[in-house]
């Protein structure tokens, strides 16, 4: 069974609903053990999970770690919300250290801009050239999850008729996107050691592919995904990806052709999906057509049913799917709440509740 771990990245807000810059005051208070960080700004914080091979024990980690978050910005007077972008005007802080504020010198108002949030997926490989099979199998998937996840409408105040504002935020950096077929490990680091020879990026943790192999761990890493409000669909997304993760290694492994889909295409796919989120169409990875939402994520479910099947998820998947898609992803739910409550401060405060209901 692949393992599969989670990073979140949550605004620390105040009670008007305005990104607060406490997340040292946080950090600080924490108890030995806590799988805590700080990220880019000092309006947000980092959680992370352990690798787990059950996604029962994934939901249960990806709660405690949103539970923990909570408390200790409540500590520090203010609340957790798990938006990718703020629905209310922000003036964002970097956050000490050196290579922040190289960030902030090298990449300027791309840098001080960056307060969004992310869901960032890590799935077990056996070896980079497993790994790399994948990357090159799974991408014209991902808009399907840019859809599902998106939770950014909102950006200084205004509705920004996007579903995922934050990849489009995102997509500033000038390393970020889709690629270009890899067909081996070999392939994979020749271009990343081309990218970094340039002196455009400061180091290796600025490859910000859409998916890429982690630095860190043997692992395959989806970073696609908005942060998401609920934490059910947090949990569905990790399952989803590995599934797309071992669906696959599968293929590759019985000789089947990786994805020829350009990337030019998989721009325009994941523009479209983070512009339409579920209630429009998006781009068919079969025909590369339109087709509505709901049809697309369905052949995703159909794509990975084999694999969801084997690990045992596949009704936990097709519970969380079918209650996503009836009350909507987060740009949907924050939208209905700005339209029953009137007020970018009641939609922040009613989702800082349900990032830890």
């Amino acid at each position: 069974m692949r393992s599969v771990g989670v990073e979140e990245e949550l605004l620390l807000v105040d009670s008007d609903g305005t990104p607060r810059a406490v997340s040292g005051v946080v950090l600080a208070a924490l108890p030995d053990g806590s799988t805590l960080e700080k990220e880019l700004h000092r309006e947000q914080l980092e959680i992370a999970t352990r690798p787990r091979t059950t996604i029962e024990g994934l939901a249960e980690e990806v709660r405690r770690w949103r539970g923990e978050a909570a408390a200790g910005a409540r500590r520090a007077g203010a609340e957790l919300a798990a938006l990718a972008t703020s629905p209310l005007p922000v003036n964002p802080s970097i956050n000490s250290g050196d290579r922040y504020r190289r960030l902030e010198e090298e990449f300027g108002l791309t840098a001080l801009e960056q307060l969004t949030c992310g869901c960032h997926v890590h799935v077990s490989v056996d070896s980079d050239e497993e790994g790399v099979a994948v990357l090159d199998r799974i991408q014209p998937w991902l808009p399907a999850l840019v859809a599902l996840s998106a939770n950014s409408p909102y950006w200084q105040g205004r509705d920004t008729r996007y579903a995922s504002y934050r990849s489009r935020v995102w997509g500033r950096w000038p390393s970020t996107g889709a690629t270009e077929h890899f067909g081996s490990a070999e392939n994979y680091h020749r271009l990343v050691q081309g990218m970094l020879a340039t002196g455009t990026l400061l180091d290796e943790g600025m490859i910000y592919f859409d998916a890429r192999l982690s630095r860190h761990y043997p692992t395959v890493e989806v970073r696609v995904p908005d942060v998401c409000l609920e934490a059910d669909d947090t949990v569905l997304i990790a399952a989803l990806v590995r599934a797309l993760v071992e669906t696959a290694a599968r293929e590759w492994a019985e000789g089947g052709p990786a994805d020829d889909t350009g990337v030019g295409l998989l721009r325009l796919a994941s523009w479209r999906a983070a512009r339409s989120g579920l209630c429009g169409e998006l781009v068919d990875p079969s025909t590369l057509t339109p087709a509505s939402a709901e049809t697309v994520v369905r052949a995703l479910l159909t794509h990975v049913s084999e694999a969801l099947r084997d690990s045992g998820d596949m009704e936990l998947v097709k519970e969380h799917l079918e209650v996503l898609l009836e009350r909507g992803n987060g740009a949907h739910v924050q939208r209905e709440l700005l339209r029953r409550t009137g007020s970018l401060r009641g939609v922040v405060e009613e989702c800082a509740r349900r990032t830890v209901a």
